[in-house]
Formats: C-alpha cells, structure tokens, sequence
C-alpha cells in the first residue's frame, strides 16, 4: 500500500506571553485577512498586532498566557495515527505560529510519502481558513501527488459526535435552548461567495436532526467580533441577552471549533458566561469541543481514506470548496 503523509492543518496560537505580538501579526499579514498589497498589508499587521498584543495577553493571561492549541491538536494526531495505521504518518501544521509550513513540509519530505493527504482542522471551508492554510502549504510543500479535504461540515462522525455530548448537556435542564457558536467573519467575506455562513448552519441542522427531539428550540450565532466592520449575525451577545429574556437556561456548542482555545476557554466560558449571569439566563451550559472525541476521529479517519490525490498545485486554493459556487456538500476534493 502507498505511504500517505497527513498534514492536519490549525490555527496555531503563541506558546508563551513573547510569542504574542509575533503571532498576532502572522495573521494580519495573511493576504487571506487583509487583501491590501504589501507594503501597506506589511504595515497595518505590525499597527494593528502592537496595539491588540496588550489585550491579547490579558486574554491569555487567563489561560496561563499561552494557547493550548498546539498539544491538543497534536493528541488529535496521535489518535488519528491510530486509527489510521502504519501505513500513515500524521504531521501537524500550524498556520501562524509554530510548527509552520516550511518546516513541516521538510519532515514530510524526509520521510518521503507516496502521497500526501491535507486535512484542515476546520469542518466549514473559508477563505480565511481552509483557503490559506492551504495556500501556504503548497508555496512550501513537497511536489509529491497530494489530496486536499476541502470541508466536512455534515460528515457523519462529526455530526454523532456533536449530537451525543448536547444530547447529554440537554437532557439536564429544563426547556433548554441550543446554541451553536462559531467564529464570526466580516459580511463582505462572505458577500464573495464564502461559503462558511452557510455551512455552520449545514453543520447545526445535522447536529439537530441526529438529536431527534421534536420541538427543540435552537439557533445558531457567531462570536469573536473585531474591528469596525459589519460582521455576519445573530452575535452570541444578543443571543445570550434574547435568552435572558426568555428566561430560557442556554447549552452553547462550539459548532466550529473542534479543539479548546482562546475562543472557548475565555470568550465562552468566562466573558459570555458572565454576560449570561448579568442578563439573568437561569443556566449556561457549555459543551467541550471535540478533540479527541472517537467519533470524530474515525470520522476524519474516513475522509483520509477515501481522499483522492491528484498533481500537488494544479488547483487554485480559493477554490477546494466547490460550494462557493453552487449550493453543495463537499467532503474530500483533489488537488
């Protein structure tokens, strides 16, 4: 059988209070967030990561001053190795903070695959995401016949994986609401034709149909806002404030999200929780991310499997995603 090196793709996050700033302009500088030409992209990351590094590390200051991101993606490696076989060697890649790129596609090099398999650690394919972390593999990485999973927003692992933790979180409250969280995007992001917005809501309608439960009030909202521009809605603030109202207890699920980060541990477990408590929610409930969920991993275990490679950079990363253009659920695409 062919050796298949899999690339498992992440944000990344900075490993100690230093790496901060270092890592906040790595993402501002991604044409991906920024689309001005350098010089100019070049000089708003470095304006815009020294004036967000001081908040940035009161965030982290919470969570021991660094990201957990890297250790729990590679534990998601390791179980994935497992499932896979020896026939697999999994490699993680982070996009904006080490291990990146250019050194992860030297180790894959070395141990010279057959074909190599990217697998982003994102399940609803975006531009800012999928796109670019792709996008800068194949700048770096080896010309070997590679297979892109472009998105997986209703694969069945994900979705039972999802289903039986809410499942287990509803069945302690009384007349709950579900409500799926996932990291917002700018509304001209996805006035391109993104396909993100509507493939977290692909996403939650699966989850609500594998739970099965006749009536069940839900919604889907989006958090991390920042800077000045129209961002796609409900916002999680206004959702936690309407179950206020309602006087309706609240299980939030980090629908786009499959491993603890910044974004769960402090924005939904301590600022919406405390937004939650003020505005008189009766309870908040907040389900893990998946991490090393075995659902989830045989799940990605399939997706690697039944991945097609195809000549390393014949394809235009903009485009893994044939959703962008019509309305379709795709799960591993060629590159």
């Amino acid at each position: 059988m062919a050796r298949r090196a899999v690339v498992l793709f992440n944000l990344g996050g900075p490993d100690s209070p230093a790496a901060i700033q270092p890592f906040l302009f790595n993402l501002f500088s991604d044409p991906a967030i920024i689309s001005l030409p350098n010089p100019l992209r070049w000089l708003l990351a470095k304006r815009i990561s020294a004036r967000r590094a001081p908040v940035a590390r009161e965030i982290y200051a919470n969570i021991g001053g660094r990201s957990p991101l890297l250790e729990l993606t590679q534990a998601q490696a390791e179980a994935l190795q497992i499932a896979l076989g020896e026939d697999y060697r999994v490699f993680v890649c982070m996009r904006y903070w080490h291990p990146m790129s250019r050194t992860v596609a030297k180790d894959v090099a070395a141990w010279q695959p057959d074909e190599i398999v990217l697998l982003p650690l994102y399940p609803q394919f975006s531009t800012t995401t999928t796109a670019s972390s792709v996008a800068d593999w194949k700048r770096q990485g080896p010309d070997i016949q590679t297979a892109i999973i472009g998105c997986y927003p209703t694969q069945e692992g994900l979705v039972r994986a999802q289903a039986e933790v809410a499942a287990d979180a509803l069945d302690g409250l009384e007349r709950p609401r579900l409500l799926f969280s996932a990291h917002g995007l700018p509304e001209a992001v996805i006035e391109r034709g993104d396909p993100y917005q509507w493939q977290v809501e692909e996403t939650a309608a699966a989850i609500v149909a594998a739970l099965g439960r006749d009536g069940l009030d839900w919604a889907v909202c989006y958090q991390s806002r920042v800077g000045p521009r129209r961002w796609i809605g409900p916002s999680i603030d206004d959702e936690i404030r309407r179950a206020g109202k309602d006087g309706v207890p609240l299980v939030v699920l980090p629908i786009a999200f499959v491993s603890e980060h910044s974004e769960t541990l402090v924005e939904l477990d301590i600022e919406y929780r405390a937004l939650a408590e003020s505005v008189g929610v009766p309870a908040y409930e907040r389900i893990p991310a998946l991490g090393t969920s075995p659902a989830f991993i045989d799940g990605l275990a399939a997706l690697v499997r039944a991945a097609k490679a195809g000549p390393p950079r014949s394809q235009d990363a903009s485009r893994l995603c044939p959703a962008r253009f019509s309305r379709c659920i795709c799960t591993a695409e060629g590159a």
